[in-house]
């Protein structure tokens, strides 16, 4: 099944890679052009041994060399050019990829198995580009004429040629045996170097709490140990792979005065001629630049091999989202059939069989203790975590009917830890829209009771924040969150732990904004574990051990949970009389 997988994710990028056909066509018709024109240097080699220097004529090497300078410059604006066409090829591929890409990578923190080739990802579709990019590619199209260069040689004396087939046999072979021997090296250094990265980026985001807990030099004594293991594996692979690169450069380097050598003992023995000894040379080294280009570049292929097998298994675990057919606005109609929720990465349900009903204009309190799975229904009602079994249905509609972006228009979502992007806080709210509405911005802000708040920041709405909220408070961060939440007019708000950073005139704008989104028809859930969070709700639905354990009007909720509670506090008491 994982092989079957793989295969339909490398069928993808293949289509992908098919998209520049005729662009590789192109360069292959460069590339046999150039190397053709690679000849140009051992033919005037041969011509100026030969005849310039037998005949004494200067005319005649004046002619050869204004041959050589224009054909050189031939050479020079065609390799220019196919360079230029394969930077092209490379992030046509990128264009291409980069949603696709990027939207598995998004749906696969949403899965219960989710490929570990998903965190690397969009690290990986940038080494392909690279890769595409790279001279050893370009190495590979010049490859198939190497064996010209042999034949040139050839020619001139078959020792020769024998001589230029061992050392390139040989070549061949210490670029395939780089292969074998630092593949494991450049992984690990990979997975080190990764697992640094991730960690520093952890510290950073968490700057704030590390600071204030004196958490700067345990932190990075942690970090420095990620580290240290990092540059260890990338030292080794670095090491492996120059030894490799060091070893054929000095046996190309003496291959070619080798050739000389033997050429001049051919001289010597007037079986060949001075022209012919200095042409075979530069035919040698011309016809081993590709293979000494793929040693000397293997870390860049290894990285792009790695990453084309990686996109594979990851594109073909999460397939491409299918187009949905476009429904109109819901109504605020919400249904849950026996929804069991199996958390990302995990085997075990956090939720099992939660079925409720909830009609236009009422509030939902989510209540339980912690870890009960309130957080888990609200990934699960705004369509995050998909339910491994049953249906969440709005307005008879499954969520997963509803494309994820059209489905974000109709709930809005205000998650337990409320996180911030780069940008302005009018931008924040609208959703990070490239064109945000600045009216729909505004009563956003208004119905979570922020728009005041805003407007006494140094740049209003246009004050910029960072990812950890910047200058603003928690609970101006949470007031923001709930704007961006109420944004677009949804139908259906979700509201993790609202409260959890406001004060008592913040709790009391939540509240506000609670009774006005039921007026407008809306329905609100509120996971809480506060009592003031649940004041404006209708319905109470109590979560134990991710199960429903009582659903209904609020007053009657309450009423079993205090009886329930008093039955159990006197049987308790009963058993400890008898003991």
């Amino acid at each position: 099944m994982a092989d079957e997988m793989t295969r339909k994710g490398r069928a993808e990028l293949l289509a992908a890679r098919r998209e520049s056909r005729s662009l590789y066509w192109m360069v292959g018709i460069f590339s046999f052009f150039v190397n053709m024109l690679m000849l140009t240097g051992p033919l005037y080699m041969l011509n100026v041994y030969d005849r310039v220097l037998g005949s004494r004529s200067i005319e005649t090497l004046i002619a050869l060399s204004v041959l050589v300078g224009f054909l050189y410059g031939c050479m020079g604006i065609l390799d220019f050019v196919r360079g230029r066409v394969m930077a092209r090829v490379g992030a046509r591929f990128q264009a291409q990829l980069d949603r696709r890409v990027f939207g598995a990578v998004l749906k696969a923190t949403t899965l219960s198995r989710a490929p570990r080739e998903a965190a690397t990802g969009l690290r990986d579709l940038e080494a392909v580009q690279r890769l595409i990019t790279s001279p050893a590619l370009m190495a590979l199209f010049d490859l198939p004429w190497a064996p010209l260069f042999f034949f040139g040689i050839f020619i001139f004396h078959p020792l020769m040629g024998i001589l230029a087939l061992i050392g390139g046999t040989i070549l061949i072979a210490v670029a395939l045996f780089n292969q074998l021997s630092t593949r494991k090296p450049l992984e690990r250094a990979n997975a080190a170097s990764f697992q640094s990265e991730q960690m520093g980026a952890q510290i950073r985001s968490e700057s704030e709490m590390v600071h204030s807990l004196g958490m700067r030099e345990a932190a990075f004594d942690r970090w420095q140990i990620a580290r240290g293991e990092s540059l260890d594996a990338t030292i080794g692979a670095a090491d492996a792979a120059g030894s490799f690169t060091a070893g054929t450069k000095a046996f190309r380097l003496f291959l070619q005065s080798a050739m000389l050598g033997l050429g001049a003992y051919l001289v010597l023995q007037n079986e060949l001629t001075p022209g012919a000894m200095i042409a075979g040379s530069i035919l040698l080294g011309r016809a081993l630049a590709p293979i000494e280009m793929i040693v000397n570049q293997w870390a860049v292929f290894q990285k792009g091999r790695e990453g084309w097998g990686n996109l594979a298994v990851l594109l073909g675990a999460i397939p491409p989202e299918e187009t949905r057919t476009a429904l109109p606005k819901p109504q605020a109609r919400l249904v849950a059939d026996q929804v069991t929720v199996i958390p990302p990465g995990e085997q075990q349900a956090s939720l099992r069989m939660i079925s409720f009903k909830v009609e236009p204009g009422q509030a939902v309190g989510v209540i339980g203790t912690s870890g009960a799975g309130k957080s888990s229904l609200a990934r699960a009602l705004t369509g995050l975590w998909r339910p491994a079994g049953g249906k969440i249905r709005l307005d008879g509609a499954a969520l997963d009917q509803y494309d994820p972006d059209v489905l974000g228009q109709h709930i809005g979502y205000l998650p337990q830890r409320v996180q911030l992007f780069e940008g302005t806080i009018k931008e924040n709210i609208a959703r990070m829209s490239m064109t945000p509405d600045d009216a729909a911005v505004v009563v956003a802000a208004k119905k979570a009771a922020a728009h005041e708040m805003i407007l006494q920041l140094p740049d209003g709405y246009d004050t910029r924040v960072s990812a950890n909220g910047g200058r603003l408070s928690g609970g101006q961060i949470q007031r923001v969150g709930l704007a961006r939440a109420m944004y677009g007019d949804p139908v259906v708000l979700v509201l993790d732990e609202p409260n959890s950073n406001l004060d008592n005139d913040g709790s009391t704008a939540l509240n506000h904004a609670i009774r006005a989104a039921k007026k407008e028809g809306k329905i609100v859930f509120i996971m809480a574990h506060r009592p003031a969070a649940i004041q404006e709700c209708d319905l109470l639905l109590m979560i134990e051990n991710g199960a429903r354990r009582a659903f209904g009007p609020k007053d009657d909720v309450l009423r079993e949970i205090v009886k329930n509670h008093d039955q159990i506090t006197q049987s308790k008491g009963q058993a400890g009389g008898v003991s």
